[in-house]
């Protein structure tokens, strides 16, 4: 089973874990985004990697003429059609398919958005090769994800815990990664911010189902970690923790 295969099971087995998800269903930023929306009112707008699809119901009730739901995980994008029939959002729909080979046309969108799907990506260079070309010029793309703090033992040990909680996940990029490869793919930043993320570790494992063998190893690996990286992530005594997240508002 080669990383999109298994980020497609992984994720299309936890579908409906997400749709409920307080972390991915709340936030300041999908306020941002339904403030966005509202203001430049794009005609055609992709949610890439769009999970349980709340930024697709952000964009579709906050101002978006027609929205693309698009994921690797058909149970995903069941779950999204069938939350999008609940919310009578009859301008969302959804597509399938990898985020490094988009099947649509150049210039098809005015706005790109993907909010923590990023780190699942197996190139995203490529993804946001991809972006650029199929945004109109002058169109925005905005990227929310988790980010890797910049020392190399905060970032390994960062790496180290998702990978074990996640078998699909590959990387949370730094922020000089991100700059860089949006630079590389046309991407002109606009605005930046970023966040501390709280993640509970029961529901961070419960959400993706993450074997006991796993969740074993994991709950060691805290235990071993160097003061310093527990006092940056604030590592509580049953694990909680807190990550950073960032927005990147780009144009091309």
């Amino acid at each position: 089973m080669d990383q999109q295969q298994l980020t497609t099971r992984q994720f299309g087995d936890s579908a409906a874990n997400y749709l409920g998800s307080a972390v991915h269903a709340r936030g300041r930023d999908l306020q941002r985004l339904r403030e966005l929306a509202g203001l430049l009112r794009p005609a055609r707008a992709l949610d890439l990697g769009c999970g349980a699809g709340h930024v697709s119901y952000t964009l579709a009730a906050g101002g978006a003429g027609q929205v693309t739901a698009y994921d690797p995980a058909a149970g995903m994008l069941a779950v999204v059609a069938a939350e999008a029939q609940r919310r009578g959002l009859a301008n969302l729909a959804t597509r399938c398919g990898a985020a490094e080979e988009l099947p649509f046309a150049s210039g098809s969108f005015e706005l790109v958005v993907t909010r923590y799907s990023a780190h699942h990506w197996r190139s995203v260079p490529q993804a946001l090769a991809e972006c650029s070309r199929v945004l109109t010029t002058g169109g925005r793309c905005i990227v929310i994800d988790m980010v890797a703090p910049e020392p190399a033992l905060l970032d390994t040990s960062l790496q180290a815990l998702e990978l074990l909680r996640d078998a699909s996940h590959v990387r949370d990029y730094r922020v000089s990664e991100w700059r860089a490869m949006l630079q590389a793919a046309g991407l002109r930043e606009l605005a930046f911010e970023s966040w501390r993320l709280p993640l509970e570790f029961a529901s961070w494992i419960a959400r993706i189902s993450t074997p006991p063998a796993r969740v074993a190893a994991l709950q060691a690996v805290f235990a071993g970690l160097p003061a310093e990286v527990r006092d940056y992530f604030r590592v509580s005594a049953s694990n909680d923790f807190e990550a950073d997240s960032a927005w990147f508002d780009t144009a091309r």
